[in-house]
C-alpha cells in the first residue's frame, strides 16, 4: 500500500560544501574556503500539495531538494520526511534510509537515466525500485513526448532526456515527487503537456509535488504554495495567494503615484516620460483605490514571477543599505 503523500520539515539546516584545490596555469596550487549553499535554513513543506521552489541562480534551490532525496547530507541542522498522515514528530531522516527513499522521487535537470544502458532498461530499474510505478502511464507519455526508448541517452537530444525524467517523475507516482528544473531542453508545447499531465495526473493521484523552475510566468498556475529562497535562506515559505497579496502595482502621472506611495516600500520604480510605475509592497488598503482611480492612477496586480524578481533583486538591498546610509 502506497503511505500518504509525505511532508518534509528542515530545522536550521547548513550544508557547506569542502574547501577545494585547483591548479592554476602556472602550476601553483590555489585552495578555495568552503562555501555555503544553505545557511539555517528552516521551513516545512505541506503534504498533498503542489510546491513551487523559486530562487536565483545559486540560491540553494537544488541543494535543499537533493537533501529530500538523501543525495546529500546537511553540515548540520535535521532533515525529517514522513507521511501526512504520521505526526510530524515520527517523521524520519532520508539519509540512508530505504523506506523514505522508496517514496522520494528526484527528478534532477539530468534526467538521471542510465548512459550505458537503453532507455527502456532505465525504465525498468525505476519500475522495481518504485512500489506505485505506473507503466501504463510511463508508456504513454513516451509515446506524447515521441520518445524512442529503444535508443541510449546519449542518442537523445536535451530535450527527449528531459522528457523522459518527467514521465519517470510522473508514472513513479512517489508520494513525495520533486521535479529539479526538469524542463530544460523541451520545446515550449512539450513544457505546457508536461504541465497539463502534472495536474491531471496530481487530480486523480494526490501527491506531495515539488517543482523548481525559472519559467515562473509559466508554472505559476500550478502551485498552491511558493519558497523562495535567496542566497541560502528561505526569504518565504506560504501559500501562492499569500505571496500574491505581497505586492501591487500603481501607474499614472509621476506626481500622483508619488503622492500615493507614502511610506510604502517600493520594491521596483520605472518612467517613462511623464508617466511611472511602481511596484509597492503590500496590498491596497481601505479607500485607496477610488483615491488612485480620482488621481488618474491605475492598480494592478502582479504576477507571481514579478513579485519573485523584485523580491529577490540584490540591488534593492543595495539601494536600502544606500539610503540608510545617507540617513
Amino acid at each position: 500500500m502506497t503511505p500518504a503523500p509525505f511532508g518534509a520539515r528542515l530545522d536550521d539546516v547548513v550544508v557547506e560544501f569542502g574547501r577545494q584545490r585547483r591548479l592554476t596555469t602556472d602550476g601553483s596550487t590555489v585552495t578555495s574556503d568552503a562555501t555555503t549553499a544553505l545557511a539555517g535554513v528552516g521551513l516545512t513543506l505541506r503534504p498533498g500539495v503542489i510546491t513551487g521552489v523559486l530562487g536565483r541562480n545559486g540560491a540553494g534551490k537544488s541543494t535543499m531538494l537533493s537533501l529530500l532525496g538523501a543525495f546529500t547530507r546537511p553540515t548540520s541542522g535535521t532533515v525529517r520526511l514522513g507521511a501526512g498522515d504520521v505526526a510530524p514528530e515520527q517523521w524520519e531522516d532520508p539519509w540512508e534510509n530505504p523506506w523514505v527513499t522508496a517514496n522520494v522521487q528526484v527528478v534532477r535537470e539530468s534526467g538521471d537515466l542510465q548512459d550505458d544502458e537503453k532507455v527502456v532498461e532505465t525504465l525498468k530499474y525505476y519500475e522495481a525500485m518504485r512500489p506505485a510505478w505506473d507503466a501504463e502511464l510511463a508508456g504513454r507519455l513516451l509515446d506524447l513526448f515521441e520518445v524512442d526508448v529503444r535508443k541510449k541517452p546519449a542518442a537523445l537530444s536535451r530535450g527527449k532526456r528531459s522528457a523522459v525524467g518527467a514521465t519517470i517523475g510522473l508514472a513513479a507516482r512517489a508520494p513525495m515527487t520533486v521535479f529539479d528544473e526538469v524542463y530544460l531542453g523541451m520545446d515550449a508545447p512539450t513544457r505546457y503537456a508536461f504541465y497539463d499531465e502534472i495536474l491531471a495526473d496530481y487530480a486523480e493521484h494526490p501527491r506531495t509535488i515539488l517543482l523548481s523552475s525559472h519559467l515562473v510566468e509559466e508554472v505559476e498556475r500550478l502551485f498552491e504554495d511558493v519558497v523562495v529562497l535567496d542566497r541560502g535562506r528561505v526569504l518565504l515559505a506560504e501559500t501562492a495567494e499569500e505571496m500574491q497579496a505581497r505586492g501591487f502595482s500603481l501607474t499614472g502621472p509621476s506626481s500622483a503615484v508619488d503622492r500615493l506611495v507614502g511610506g510604502r516600500r517600493v520594491l521596483h520604480r520605472q518612467q517613462l516620460g511623464a508617466t511611472v510605475q511602481v511596484t509597492l509592497e503590500g496590498t491596497p488598503v481601505d479607500g485607496e483605490a477610488a483615491a488612485a482611480r480620482d488621481a488618474g492612477v491605475e492598480i494592478g496586480s502582479l504576477p507571481l514571477q514579478d513579485l519573485f524578481v523584485r523580491l529577490t533583486d540584490p540591488r534593492r538591498d543595495r539601494a536600502a543599505d544606500d539610503a540608510r546610509a545617507a540617513r
